[in-house]
């Protein structure tokens, strides 16, 4: 069983895929700020970032946890949570502590359940039907307050969608998407049946449908939408039901989960005399010198915040137009990714050796041998995993890396509800893997 570190938290005022939930023998052990996990290279501990909206001073404060207390750098999730690794198991006291004084733990009892992934460009470049910021705010505060939601998974869920589609397109076990109209959509999980709601009610929706969800999961042993009895279609059902009765207006319809796409990288153009500058982490992680460029870049010239994204990037807004150019060099000086042509873009992976005692394979390190110059127009994603739990991965269609107990790799394309291309091939020759990958990315083969 994986060892967990408890970190005592300080005085507070008041305020990858599954096992099947059938067969589930403990509690949900996912880790957060409060309790640590137990990896090979130390304790790491997962901080949530509702819409992954940093201010400057904190992301400053993380940067600085990371090297006193850890290896000196920040992964970002598949979420937009950061992660600290390397972690002394003795920490968690003042980890959680300094954390608190950052405004990153606002109640202790539910650190774990505030994940909420958020369109990461609303309200920066006139794209969206309306900025999600409010709602963010809303949403948060609410699941804050609900002792019913401190009983959520650290699984679970939120994501709130401009109307661009990107974050809708995440399979979240419950997605509000703002509408041209003024209105709000309601999906739960992959469900093509939205319910149209007041956008002003959206947060209070989506809270619904989280307390609904925990009594449905009641003795099933699930911790997503998709894992209870009769999967997401019984929990819309009876969200829509109690809405209604409680006399609030609802309209049922269809319409499809998108695509989705993550947003450009470089030079966002915004509405006003100020862009963003999106740019990607290879493999999700920072250093010292790549963070600080970023947090300097948001405090010197830009609006005082970063926003990680659910793809590993991260968009500093407010930057001077005039200033947007030489910032994005900067940027791409230190390492970062600053275009989508960049062979790094698409490309993620787990920790893999030496961090993680599971994973079979430098899957890192065997990701940046096999990166090709240039990546064609459309490229699938692709995830390098070192065992079958493939911890991160997206979702959609992507290219499945996978290590297995030879030294070898087996390739294959994942397309939408986990179903997989053939052929499958195994290779363990660097080169020969290096092409599998460039060939199965490609949407042209």
């Amino acid at each position: 069983m994986v060892g967990m570190l408890a970190a005592m938290p300080p005085p507070a005022p008041h305020f990858a895929q599954p096992d099947d939930a059938r067969f589930r023998s403990r509690g949900d052990a996912c880790p957060g700020a409060l309790r640590l996990h137990r990896a090979d290279d130390g304790a790491l501990a997962r901080v949530r970032v509702p819409g992954g909206v940093l201010t400057v001073d904190q992301a400053e404060g993380l940067r600085e946890l990371a090297g006193e207390l850890g290896d000196g750098e920040l992964y970002l999730t598949s979420r937009g949570n950061v992660q600290l690794r390397g972690l002394g198991a003795e920490c968690g006291g003042e980890l959680a502590s300094r954390m608190y004084e950052m405004g990153l733990l606002p109640s202790e009892r539910h650190e774990r359940v505030r994940n909420v992934v958020a369109s990461p460009l609303s309200g920066l470049d006139g794209l969206g039907a309306r900025d999600v910021r409010p709602w963010l705010t809303a949403l948060d505060a609410l699941v804050c307050a609900s002792e019913e939601a401190a009983g959520l998974s650290g699984r679970f869920l939120f994501a709130l969608d401009d109307g661009r589609g990107d974050v809708d397109a995440l399979g979240a076990d419950v997605t509000l998407r703002a509408r041209a109209d003024g209105d709000a959509e309601l999906r739960i999980g992959a469900l093509d049946s939205v319910a149209r709601i007041p956008a002003d009610e959206a947060p209070r929706a989506a809270l619904l449908a989280a307390t609904v969800f925990l009594s449905l999961a009641a003795g099933s042993g699930a911790w997503r939408a998709a894992e209870l009895p009769g999967g997401a279609k019984p929990l819309f059902a009876e969200v829509v039901r109690r809405w209604g009765a409680a006399g609030l207006p609802v309209t049922l319809g269809t319409v499809p989960v998108p695509e989705g796409t993550p947003p450009a990288l470089g030079v966002v153009t915004g509405s006003g005399d100020t862009d963003a500058l999106s740019v990607g982490l290879p493999l999700g992680r920072a250093d010292a010198v790549r963070w600080r460029a970023l947090t300097d870049l948001a405090r010197d010239h830009g609006a005082g915040e970063l926003r990680l994204t659910p793809w590993r990037g991260v968009v500093v807004p407010g930057v001077r137009r005039d200033r947007a150019s030489g910032a994005l060099d900067a940027l791409e000086a230190v390492g970062l990714v600053t275009g989508d042509r960049s062979p790094w873009t698409g490309v993620g992976a787990c920790v893999g050796r030496p961090g993680c005692a599971k994973s079979l394979a430098d899957v890192q390190g065997d990701a940046a041998s096999a990166l090709r110059p240039r990546s064609p127009d459309r490229a699938l994603p692709v995830h390098w995993s070192g065992c079958e739990r493939r911890c991160g991965h997206p979702g959609g269609a992507w290219v499945d890396v996978l290590a297995g107990p030879d030294g070898g790799y087996r390739v294959s394309v994942v397309r939408d509800g986990g179903r997989r291309e053939e052929p499958v091939r195994v290779t363990d020759d660097p080169a020969a893997l290096a092409d599998a990958v460039a060939a199965a990315r490609d949407p042209r083969t």
